[in-house]
Protein backbone atom coordinates (compact mmCIF):
# COMPACT_ATOMS: atom_id res chain seq x y z
CA UNK A 1 0.00 0.00 0.00
CA UNK A 2 1.41 3.39 -0.55
CA UNK A 3 -0.03 6.31 0.80
CA UNK A 4 0.71 10.37 0.18
CA UNK A 5 1.12 12.85 2.47
CA UNK A 6 1.01 16.74 1.87
CA UNK A 7 4.30 18.80 3.02
CA UNK A 8 4.87 22.49 2.28
CA UNK A 9 2.31 21.77 -0.85
CA UNK A 10 4.23 18.78 -2.14
CA UNK A 11 3.16 15.05 -2.20
CA UNK A 12 5.12 12.86 -0.89
CA UNK A 13 4.77 9.44 -1.20
CA UNK A 14 5.40 7.47 1.49
CA UNK A 15 5.48 3.50 1.33
CA UNK A 16 4.32 1.33 4.15
CA UNK A 17 6.34 -1.87 5.09
CA UNK A 18 5.66 -4.95 3.78
CA UNK A 19 4.13 -7.86 5.83
CA UNK A 20 6.49 -9.92 5.91
CA UNK A 21 8.81 -6.99 6.92
CA UNK A 22 6.67 -6.34 9.84
CA UNK A 23 6.63 -10.15 10.78
CA UNK A 24 10.24 -9.94 10.92
CA UNK A 25 10.01 -7.59 13.08
CA UNK A 26 7.75 -9.18 15.43
CA UNK A 27 9.89 -12.43 15.24
CA UNK A 28 12.70 -10.44 16.26
CA UNK A 29 10.96 -9.02 19.32
CA UNK A 30 9.66 -13.03 19.81
CA UNK A 31 13.16 -13.64 20.47
CA UNK A 32 13.85 -10.93 22.50
CA UNK A 33 11.29 -11.47 24.91
CA UNK A 34 11.88 -15.26 25.01
CA UNK A 35 15.14 -14.31 25.30
CA UNK A 36 16.33 -17.15 22.92
CA UNK A 37 19.93 -17.81 22.53
CA UNK A 38 22.10 -19.49 19.62
CA UNK A 39 20.77 -22.81 18.97
CA UNK A 40 17.57 -22.81 20.21
CA UNK A 41 14.85 -23.17 17.72
CA UNK A 42 11.61 -20.67 15.91
CA UNK A 43 8.17 -21.92 16.57
CA UNK A 44 7.63 -23.82 13.71
CA UNK A 45 5.96 -22.21 10.25
CA UNK A 46 2.53 -23.31 10.98
CA UNK A 47 2.60 -22.04 14.72
CA UNK A 48 4.29 -18.60 13.21
CA UNK A 49 1.34 -18.15 10.59
CA UNK A 50 -1.52 -18.63 13.42
CA UNK A 51 0.42 -16.46 15.93
CA UNK A 52 0.54 -13.54 13.19
CA UNK A 53 -2.40 -14.80 11.11
CA UNK A 54 -0.05 -14.45 7.49
CA UNK A 55 0.40 -17.19 5.08
CA UNK A 56 2.84 -19.53 4.65
CA UNK A 57 4.89 -17.42 1.59
CA UNK A 58 4.63 -14.14 3.99
CA UNK A 59 5.99 -16.43 7.03
CA UNK A 60 9.05 -18.15 4.56
CA UNK A 61 9.69 -14.41 3.44
CA UNK A 62 10.20 -13.45 6.81
CA UNK A 63 12.56 -16.05 7.84
CA UNK A 64 14.40 -15.36 5.01
CA UNK A 65 14.79 -12.04 5.35
CA UNK A 66 16.03 -13.20 9.12
CA UNK A 67 18.33 -15.05 7.54
CA UNK A 68 19.88 -12.99 5.31
CA UNK A 69 20.64 -10.44 8.36
CA UNK A 70 22.46 -13.15 9.76
CA UNK A 71 20.03 -13.56 13.05
CA UNK A 72 18.85 -17.16 12.03
CA UNK A 73 19.41 -20.47 9.89
CA UNK A 74 16.76 -22.11 8.03
CA UNK A 75 16.78 -25.52 7.51
CA UNK A 76 14.11 -27.94 5.39
CA UNK A 77 12.60 -30.79 5.91
CA UNK A 78 10.13 -32.72 8.85
CA UNK A 79 12.73 -31.22 11.59
CA UNK A 80 13.29 -28.19 9.80
CA UNK A 81 12.65 -24.61 10.81
CA UNK A 82 14.07 -21.14 12.25
CA UNK A 83 17.10 -21.80 14.64
CA UNK A 84 18.69 -18.47 15.99
CA UNK A 85 22.34 -18.28 15.38
CA UNK A 86 25.21 -15.97 16.54
CA UNK A 87 25.33 -13.09 13.74
CA UNK A 88 29.21 -14.39 12.16
CA UNK A 89 31.97 -11.32 12.26
CA UNK A 90 32.19 -11.79 8.67
CA UNK A 91 28.89 -10.73 8.01
CA UNK A 92 29.21 -7.71 10.20
CA UNK A 93 32.35 -7.26 8.71
CA UNK A 94 30.37 -7.29 5.14
CA UNK A 95 28.15 -5.13 6.09
CA UNK A 96 30.72 -2.44 7.44
CA UNK A 97 32.84 -2.32 3.96
CA UNK A 98 29.39 -1.75 2.56
CA UNK A 99 29.41 1.05 4.50
CA UNK A 100 32.82 2.15 4.52
CA UNK A 101 33.05 1.81 0.46
CA UNK A 102 31.61 4.99 0.09
CA UNK A 103 34.31 6.68 2.52
CA UNK A 104 37.32 7.61 2.36
CA UNK A 105 39.23 5.65 4.63
CA UNK A 106 42.94 5.05 4.63
CA UNK A 107 45.59 2.52 6.42
CA UNK A 108 46.37 5.58 8.54
CA UNK A 109 42.63 5.75 9.67
CA UNK A 110 42.70 2.02 10.74
CA UNK A 111 46.27 1.90 12.72
CA UNK A 112 45.48 5.22 14.55
CA UNK A 113 42.16 3.58 15.82
CA UNK A 114 44.54 0.39 16.58
CA UNK A 115 47.20 2.08 18.70
CA UNK A 116 44.58 3.05 20.92
CA UNK A 117 42.55 0.03 21.21
CA UNK A 118 45.14 -2.89 20.73
CA UNK A 119 47.56 -1.72 23.77
CA UNK A 120 44.43 -2.09 25.83
CA UNK A 121 42.90 -5.22 24.50
CA UNK A 122 46.47 -7.15 24.96
CA UNK A 123 46.91 -5.84 28.94
CA UNK A 124 43.22 -6.79 29.09
CA UNK A 125 44.23 -10.10 28.30
CA UNK A 126 46.89 -11.07 30.14
CA UNK A 127 45.72 -12.14 33.19
CA UNK A 128 43.47 -14.50 31.70
CA UNK A 129 45.60 -15.94 29.01
CA UNK A 130 45.64 -19.86 29.59
CA UNK A 131 48.38 -21.98 28.74
CA UNK A 132 46.14 -23.44 25.67
CA UNK A 133 46.26 -19.69 24.63
CA UNK A 134 50.03 -19.52 25.09
CA UNK A 135 50.45 -22.55 23.30
CA UNK A 136 48.22 -21.29 20.35
CA UNK A 137 50.17 -17.61 20.43
CA UNK A 138 53.12 -19.35 20.09
CA UNK A 139 51.93 -22.05 17.03
CA UNK A 140 50.93 -19.03 15.26
CA UNK A 141 54.09 -17.27 15.69
CA UNK A 142 56.31 -20.25 14.55
CA UNK A 143 53.56 -20.21 11.67
CA UNK A 144 54.29 -16.45 10.22
CA UNK A 145 58.00 -16.71 11.00
CA UNK A 146 59.55 -16.29 7.49
CA UNK A 147 62.76 -17.31 7.89
CA UNK A 148 62.29 -20.85 7.03
CA UNK A 149 60.25 -22.58 4.26
CA UNK A 150 59.70 -20.97 0.56
CA UNK A 151 59.92 -17.00 0.11
CA UNK A 152 57.18 -16.52 -2.39
CA UNK A 153 55.08 -13.39 -2.69
CA UNK A 154 51.93 -15.28 -2.26
CA UNK A 155 53.03 -17.46 0.87
CA UNK A 156 54.46 -14.15 2.18
CA UNK A 157 50.89 -11.68 2.09
CA UNK A 158 49.29 -15.01 3.70
CA UNK A 159 51.78 -14.85 6.27
CA UNK A 160 50.65 -11.23 6.82
CA UNK A 161 47.22 -11.71 6.78
CA UNK A 162 47.74 -14.62 9.64
CA UNK A 163 49.32 -12.12 11.78
CA UNK A 164 46.36 -10.93 12.77
CA UNK A 165 45.57 -14.37 14.33
CA UNK A 166 47.82 -13.40 16.66
CA UNK A 167 45.66 -10.11 17.86
CA UNK A 168 42.33 -12.82 17.22
CA UNK A 169 43.69 -14.81 20.08
CA UNK A 170 44.43 -11.80 22.54
CA UNK A 171 41.13 -10.61 21.47
CA UNK A 172 39.60 -14.17 22.91
CA UNK A 173 40.98 -13.64 26.35
CA UNK A 174 39.64 -9.84 27.19
CA UNK A 175 36.83 -10.10 28.73
CA UNK A 176 35.42 -6.91 27.63
CA UNK A 177 33.00 -8.20 24.89
CA UNK A 178 32.85 -4.74 23.01
CA UNK A 179 36.21 -4.24 22.97
CA UNK A 180 36.62 -7.16 21.76
CA UNK A 181 34.63 -7.33 18.83
CA UNK A 182 35.81 -4.22 17.39
CA UNK A 183 39.17 -5.24 17.95
CA UNK A 184 38.21 -8.41 16.02
CA UNK A 185 36.33 -6.64 13.32
CA UNK A 186 39.69 -4.34 12.81
CA UNK A 187 41.75 -7.62 12.56
CA UNK A 188 39.29 -9.29 9.60
CA UNK A 189 39.06 -5.66 8.05
CA UNK A 190 43.21 -5.41 7.43
CA UNK A 191 42.85 -9.34 6.69
CA UNK A 192 40.34 -9.56 3.81
CA UNK A 193 40.85 -5.75 2.91
CA UNK A 194 44.61 -4.82 2.62
CA UNK A 195 46.75 -6.33 -0.37
CA UNK A 196 50.46 -5.67 -1.85
CA UNK A 197 51.21 -4.77 -5.10
CA UNK A 198 53.12 -8.14 -6.76
CA UNK A 199 55.93 -5.73 -7.66
CA UNK A 200 56.59 -5.69 -3.74
CA UNK A 201 60.51 -6.60 -2.73
CA UNK A 202 60.73 -9.94 -1.13
CA UNK A 203 62.85 -8.56 0.95
CA UNK A 204 60.59 -6.21 2.42
CA UNK A 205 57.64 -9.07 3.44
CA UNK A 206 60.43 -10.81 4.87
CA UNK A 207 61.75 -7.31 6.85
CA UNK A 208 57.71 -7.26 8.20
CA UNK A 209 57.59 -10.29 8.90
CA UNK A 210 60.70 -10.64 11.03
CA UNK A 211 59.78 -6.98 12.59
CA UNK A 212 56.04 -8.83 13.57
CA UNK A 213 57.64 -11.99 14.70
CA UNK A 214 60.38 -10.51 16.92
CA UNK A 215 57.80 -8.38 18.78
CA UNK A 216 55.32 -11.40 19.28
CA UNK A 217 58.13 -12.93 21.05
CA UNK A 218 58.33 -10.26 23.09
CA UNK A 219 54.87 -10.00 24.13
CA UNK A 220 54.27 -13.80 24.94
CA UNK A 221 56.98 -13.20 27.04
CA UNK A 222 56.03 -10.49 28.75
CA UNK A 223 52.19 -12.11 29.10
CA UNK A 224 54.02 -15.25 30.65
CA UNK A 225 55.89 -12.31 33.20
CA UNK A 226 52.14 -11.26 34.04
CA UNK A 227 53.56 -7.99 32.89
CA UNK A 228 50.81 -5.97 32.29
CA UNK A 229 52.37 -2.47 31.67
CA UNK A 230 54.95 -4.53 29.56
CA UNK A 231 52.52 -5.89 26.77
CA UNK A 232 50.80 -2.57 26.62
CA UNK A 233 53.84 -0.39 25.88
CA UNK A 234 54.71 -3.11 23.45
CA UNK A 235 51.97 -3.51 21.86
CA UNK A 236 51.83 0.50 21.11
CA UNK A 237 55.56 0.19 19.87
CA UNK A 238 53.96 -3.01 17.53
CA UNK A 239 50.70 -0.76 16.37
CA UNK A 240 53.95 2.31 15.65
CA UNK A 241 55.68 0.18 13.46
CA UNK A 242 53.14 -2.05 12.23
CA UNK A 243 51.64 0.97 9.63
CA UNK A 244 55.23 2.12 8.52
CA UNK A 245 55.89 -1.72 7.29
CA UNK A 246 52.43 -1.49 5.13
CA UNK A 247 53.36 1.82 3.60
CA UNK A 248 56.91 0.66 2.31
CA UNK A 249 55.12 -2.49 0.75
CA UNK A 250 53.02 0.24 -0.70
CA UNK A 251 50.41 -1.82 1.28
CA UNK A 252 46.77 -0.60 -0.34
CA UNK A 253 42.65 -1.21 0.90
CA UNK A 254 40.95 -2.70 -1.60
CA UNK A 255 38.35 -0.40 -3.25
CA UNK A 256 35.74 -2.81 -3.76
CA UNK A 257 32.71 -4.47 -1.49
CA UNK A 258 33.29 -8.12 -0.20
CA UNK A 259 31.38 -10.66 -1.94
CA UNK A 260 29.54 -13.61 -0.18
CA UNK A 261 31.57 -15.96 -2.04
CA UNK A 262 34.67 -14.37 0.15
CA UNK A 263 33.27 -14.62 3.23
CA UNK A 264 32.19 -18.01 2.95
CA UNK A 265 35.30 -19.23 2.10
CA UNK A 266 37.58 -17.40 4.72
CA UNK A 267 39.96 -20.07 6.28
CA UNK A 268 43.36 -19.73 7.78
CA UNK A 269 45.44 -20.50 4.83
CA UNK A 270 48.78 -20.46 6.44
CA UNK A 271 48.24 -23.82 8.23
CA UNK A 272 47.08 -25.72 5.39
CA UNK A 273 49.98 -23.75 3.21
CA UNK A 274 52.41 -25.29 5.82
CA UNK A 275 51.16 -28.94 5.75
CA UNK A 276 51.55 -29.14 2.17
CA UNK A 277 55.23 -27.40 2.42
CA UNK A 278 55.66 -30.14 4.96
CA UNK A 279 54.27 -33.06 3.03
CA UNK A 280 56.61 -31.87 -0.03
CA UNK A 281 59.52 -31.83 1.93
Amino acid sequence: MVTNRVRSGTAVEIKQPKRADLVAEEIKRLITEKDLKPGDRLPREAELQQLYSVSKSTIREALKSLEVQGLIKVSTGPSGGGMVVEVPLDRTLQLLQNYLFFKDVSIDDIYTVRQQLEPELAAGAVPHLTEADFAALEANIECCDGASGPHDHGRLVRQRQEDMTFHDILAAANPNPFLRFICELINEMIRQLIEFRNDTPIAEHRRFGASNVKIHREIVKAARERDVERVRALMVEHMTEAPKHVKRMKGKLRGRLILDSEIRKRVRMITSTSAADDKEA
